[in-house]
């Protein structure tokens, strides 16, 4: 993953000067997942391809880089616009603690516990681990990855771990690996999936909210995971949809979902809405492309328009209905054009979130500093309510840093008064 830009080589860096794996209370990322375990006799890694019953938990060793070097070469390489090499990222091992009980179906013989045929209950020692990482960290906050169709379970493990590294290892950050299948022909098992297994992610949700000491829980889903957070979020939604939106998010502390790439029926999105989805986090923001080839194979073969494809073109006009529905709902819900993002088109134009050092700065300093777009120095097109990045965007979101960080500030003004460009 390149350095986001807001990080401008270092200007900005949310990396501690000591090593943070010395103070995390686990060697590793958390994980949670609804696979089917791996035995020695697969051909995949540790968890299988298949659906399992039941949300296992446990945690992911990680490693930076072909070779061990030092945390400050790490904290001032991983910074750089331009390396001089590349630095992988592997598991180099993964411990399961057993299940969330919570997530064992009812209509399951709990009698199998007893012959061992499930796993233990780890609900308490998921809770706890979440917990000591809360403890010392600046931010009491959980962060949540949910990937798309056609990976293995490695690919959200590893996504997340440079995630977090990215935010500064605050807070704790739990790699969600749901049962998708890394072939192009699994499109149609692999919608179902992430659409009809949705309760696992609620079930885990509802265990933050209530056996944690998170005090914002953030959810950033991918492609065709996307339906499986919103799917996640209307089942929240129709258990409390008796309660105020105040009491939902002081229940849930549901604070931001981010949704990239989203291959979801725009018209099933508004459909959520209407059973009141927008009521259980405090802020959605969908990023959308133009450029994005995967959505589009994927309208072509649906004949539906997808959320995460920008409205243009014929037949694609946005509706005054909704036009207005996006002005109303703006305190809620933010769309974001990205086709203008530096490097949002390599590739398929898919991946952006990853591949494009603007998408990324946009989106975790949404989750590290809860800047709104406005803040961040969007701009609202002139054609639609939608929000993209204006060409000077990099300078506007560190001004917007710079109100809100004093240690960034400092940086911000001995650089400028040194009468260095910040971009060279």
């Amino acid at each position: 993953m390149p350095a986001p830009d807001v990080y401008g080589d270092g200007l900005l860096n949310p990396l501690p000067e000591t090593e943070p794996f010395q103070r995390i209370p686990y060697d590793g990322i958390l994980f949670a997942t609804d696979r089917a375990p791996a035995t020695g006799e697969d051909p995949e890694n540790y968890y299988l391809n298949d659906r399992g019953f039941v949300v296992r938990v446990g945690l992911a060793e990680i490693q930076f880089g072909k070779k061990e070097f030092s945390w400050e070469f790490a904290r001032q390489v991983s910074m750089l616009k331009t390396r001089t090499e590349d630095y992988p990222v592997k598991i180099t091992g993964v411990e399961e603690w057993g299940m969330m009980k919570s997530s064992l179906p009812n209509w399951i013989d709990t009698s199998l516990l007893d012959r061992g045929e499930l796993p233990e209950d780890a609900s308490d020692r998921f809770a706890k681990a979440i917990n000591a990482q809360l403890a010392v960290s600046g931010k009491k906050h959980v962060y949540i990855y949910v990937h798309g169709y056609k990976v293995v379970f490695e690919n959200p493990v590893l996504v997340s771990a440079e995630l977090w590294h990215f935010l500064g290892y605050e807070g704790a950050f739990i790699a969600y690996a749901w049962p998708s299948t890394p072939s192009r022909f699994a499109y149609i098992k692999d919608s179902d999936t992430s659409e009809g297994f949705a309760r696992s992610l609620r079930v885990l949700l509802e265990f933050i909210a209530q056996e944690t000491d998170a005090e914002e829980v953030h959810v950033i889903g991918y492609s065709n995971g996307t339906r499986l957070v919103l799917r996640a979020l209307e089942q929240l939604a129709l258990k409390h949809h008796s309660e105020s939106e105040e009491v939902i998010h002081e229940k849930l502390r549901i604070s931001n979902v981010i949704l990239v790439g989203s291959d979801l029926d725009r018209g099933v999105f508004g459909a959520f809405i209407s059973d009141g989805l927008l009521k259980v986090p405090r802020r959605t923001s969908v990023y959308v492309s133009d450029r994005d080839k995967a959505l589009g194979f994927s309208q072509f073969l649906t004949r539906r328009q997808r959320l995460g494809q920008l409205w243009g073109g014929a037949g694609d006009e946005m509706l005054p209905l909704v036009r207005q529905a996006l002005i109303d709902l703006s305190d809620q819900l933010a769309f974001i054009n990205v086709s203008e993002a530096e490097a949002s088109d390599l590739g398929n134009g898919h991946g952006y979130f990853l591949s494009s050092p603007w998408a990324s700065s946009d989106i975790l300093m949404t989750l590290y500093y809860g800047l709104t777009p406005q803040q961040r120095g969007l701009l609202m097109q002139e054609d639609m309510p939608v929000y993209t990045f204006p060409p000077d965007y990099i300078l506007r979101l560190w001004d917007a840093i710079d109100d809100v960080d004093p240690a960034f500030a400092a940086e911000l003004e001995a650089l400028r008064a040194s009468e260095v460009s910040p971009t060279e």
